[in-house]
């Protein structure tokens, strides 16, 4: 399992991925003031091993994962999913995940062909700010981090893009 903080984006830019017993398994090298919210995802000892990347031109948010300088999956939105924030994690192949359930609440799940091969969720810590993922032992651990941290990155532009409409709206 590893714990993530909820709001990495108000404390700064850098941040770490901890095991459950809080040992630093990946740091993160975030750039999300730069136009293409943009995270380095690095080993314990400084060496890359996975970017995340916003995409300009898309119709729907749209990020690249690239592991390796190789460009590993991109995490789309869906455009239309009733009830339920969804996200497709387009890999190479036909092998796609998709990503669902309360992506604000960070309540969710990852699954391969209707199979779960990961979770998140705020209910398994008492860390307060945080959440947890668990990850199936067969999975690229790297990978699926990566599309969780590119679902934080959309989620969280989605939210600064609905406060500054609402302060745009106020001022008329």
């Amino acid at each position: 399992m590893y714990v993530i903080k909820e709001r990495f984006f108000d404390i700064g830019d850098d941040f770490d991925i901890t095991d459950d017993s809080g040992r630093v398994v990946l740091h993160v090298d975030g750039k999300v003031l730069s136009l293409r919210d943009k995270l380095v995802i690095e080993d314990p000892h400084g060496a890359e091993v996975a970017s995340v990347h916003r995409q300009l031109i898309a119709l729907r948010p749209t990020y690249q994962i690239e592991i390796g300088g190789e460009k590993a999956a991109e995490v789309r939105k869906k455009l239309f999913t009733p009830f339920r924030e969804k996200f497709t994690i387009d890999l190479p192949g036909d092998d796609d995940l998709t990503m669902s359930g309360d992506l604000f609440d960070h309540e969710y799940t990852v699954e391969r062909d209707g199979q779960e091969v990961a979770s998140v969720s705020k209910r398994w810590l008492s860390i307060r700010d945080s959440y947890a993922v668990r990850i199936a032992d067969n999975e690229n651990h790297v990978l699926i981090l990566a599309a969780v941290l590119a679902l934080e990155l959309a989620t969280q532009r989605e939210k600064d893009e609905e406060k500054k409409k609402k302060a745009e709206q106020q001022d008329d």
